[in-house]
């Protein structure tokens, strides 16, 4: 879905949000006026959708079809498709939360068995590892015994090579270029990979890389000979992928469901899955995930909107938030036609936003941001530009910069309607953009569907596809160091192989981020990253609007769930009574 100027939501939205226009569009309107309007409107639709929502999720309309089932847990995902399940899963950290842990282990995981902790990466197929001292960009792999794929074939030191070609050889028979673009983030700093012997791997890293281990908590194992069983064919093996993780895809519809079942056999006893089946559902509606929760056709929904949160409760609903390392930012751009490679104009951006009204807007399931990371995270520094809302300040720095009610700064965003960690974008950048009309910038819209978001960011913004883009609204999370503040900002991170997609180019940028990759002791590379952040914060480099607190809606008869402070999750715990 595409369209210029103000949202559009997608037609579900569209035929059960009370308050928008005939043609779909919220009307102009003053933030108060606003927010009384977004309140109590996603109990309307709630209303008017609980009837039908056994035809819209395909889980049968009848009374009996919509109870809870002990043993399957019914899952409403943010998303609007399945994410790929050949190994590298589509459609953001949701797709690897869904479909990249549940049926696919890495050399390395995140811990998420703790909800009063940040999750920590821990050995997972590899046992162990160790750095050469004398060349610090190659590191040793020692592999776990006795893990089988789904088919029943081993996981050795050859499956990681296969797996490694696949995504970074392309004259390789098993290269598939959907999963290396979606690996491209994680494995772009790796230079080669070789077999020693069967159970141990060696890796050498372009650059010294302290961070390699958090990478390969996102490079997943697939089965070798699954491949070869289904003729060679990527497209064949999506039907029935292999993998050696908890749970085994059954069968999957696009756009519709797909039905996991537990993998018994487990190499890790203590992950076998409680539940015995798993649905997934493509829900990319606020509102009809809360209708279908209430209506007894699913057991768990990502995202609850924030004005359905006391129907929820008071139908004795669970409200799990939790801590995680998140931020819903603007990424912007750096090229010539853009407003903000003007300092000015990104700092007055940044004091244009009135993130408390957001945070209420939100029913409190947000916090106001100072920058990538929380003031308690200890990377966050000491910046000396404060982010918080001064609107005056905006229209000064704005003054300053030529700019004025009679020439406002003319700027243009990619947005989508839902997605992997992008809260409730439709009513935030609204809001938004009023708070900008305020102080003298125009802001106006393109609104993509959440994978397609993806793809363009994944392109930069000197692709001739984001032409005349000047932002992009991708969620984005800081559980380590790349993703967080180094791959965003640093020259050599340049989308596709890092993320930073504006073409950020700062020296001390990149001699922080050098020096924070070759330190590897946590505590010297903490303090260099809370100088890096601290710089970042200072050149305004985004905009940052509020982190979020990670919501979800449970059944009461949900047990089990830890949530962990991490973008991920592990359902292997959940059962449904």
């Amino acid at each position: 879905m595409m369209m210029s100027g103000r949202i559009r939501p997608p037609p579900i939205g569209e035929r059960t949000t009370s308050h928008r226009t005939r043609a779909g569009k919220i009307p102009s309107m003053n933030r108060r006026s606003f927010m009384q309007l977004l309140s109590g409107a996603s109990l309307t639709a709630v209303s008017l959708m609980d009837t039908e929502l056994g035809q819209m999720v395909g889980l049968g309309a009848g009374p009996a079809q919509a109870q809870s089932k002990p043993g399957v847990l019914r899952v409403a995902m943010t998303a609007a498709d399945i994410p790929l399940t050949t190994g590298q899963p589509s459609q953001g950290a949701e797709g690897i939360r869904f479909m990249g842990i549940t049926l696919y282990d890495g050399l390395t995981r995140w811990d998420l068995s703790k909800a009063d902790q940040a999750a920590q990466v821990i050995p997972d197929l590899a046992e162990s590892w160790t750095v050469n001292p004398q060349d610090q960009k190659v590191w040793t792999f020692k592999l776990r015994k006795g893990v089988k794929f789904h088919d029943g074939s081993d996981f050795n030191a050859d499956a990681v090579v296969w797996n490694f070609d696949k995504l970074m050889k392309p004259d390789a028979p098993q290269f598939d270029q959907a999963q290396s673009n979606q690996a491209a983030s994680y494995d772009a700093n790796i230079a080669s990979w070789r077999k020693i012997d069967d159970y141990t791997v060696e890796i050498a890293t372009k650059r010294v890389d302290a961070v390699l281990i958090y990478n390969l908590a996102g490079l997943f194992m697939s089965s070798p000979k699954r491949w070869e069983e289904v003729g060679k064919d990527w497209a064949k093996f999506a039907e029935k992928p292999s993998g050696t993780g908890p749970w085994i895809l059954e069968s999957f519809k696009p756009r519709e469901r797909a039905e996991l079942v537990r993998n018994t056999e487990h190499w890790d006893k203590t992950r076998i899955p409680k539940s015995e089946r798993l649905i997934l559902l493509p829900m990319p509606d606020a509102n009809t995930r809360v209708a279908a929760l209430l209506s007894g056709q699913v057991d768990w929904i990502e995202a609850p909107p924030p004005d359905a949160v006391p129907r929820l409760k008071s139908q004795k609903m669970q409200i799990v938030t939790n801590l995680y390392p998140h931020i819903w930012p603007y990424q912007l751009s750096y090229l010539e036609d853009s407003p903000f490679k003007d300092i000015r104009i990104r700092k007055a951006a940044n004091l244009a936003i009135d993130r408390d009204g957001i945070v209420k807007m939100l029913g409190g399931l947000a916090a106001p941001a100072k920058g990538m990371v929380d003031e308690k995270h200890p990377w966050f520094g000491k910046p000396t530009f404060e982010i918080k809302y001064d609107p005056e300040g905006a229209k000064k720095l704005l003054k300053d910069a030529g700019y004025g009610p009679d020439k406002p700064v003319k700027a243009k965003f990619i947005i989508s309607p839902s997605g992997s960690g992008q809260m409730q974008p439709l009513p935030m950048n609204e809001f938004i953009k009023e708070n900008f009309k305020d102080v003298g910038i125009d802001l106006e819209f393109e609104v993509l569907d959440w994978e397609a978001l993806r793809a363009r960011r994944r392109l930069g913004a000197w692709a001739p596809e984001n032409k005349g883009r000047h932002g992009i609204n991708n969620s984005w999370a800081y559980w380590d160091p790349d993703i967080g503040l180094i791959g965003t900002a640093a020259s050599f991170a340049k989308v596709p192989g890092g993320f930073n997609w504006g073409d950020f180019n700062d020296a001390k940028t990149d001699e922080l981020s050098t020096k924070a990759k070759a330190a590897f002791d946590p505590v010297e590379q903490n303090k260099i990253l809370a100088e890096l952040h601290s710089h970042l914060v200072d050149q305004a480099m985004w905009i940052w609007v509020v982190h979020d607190l990670n919501p979800r809606a449970l059944r009461p008869n949900v047990k089990g769930f830890v949530q962990a402070q991490s973008w991920f999750q592990d359902l292997t715990p959940v059962s449904v009574t």
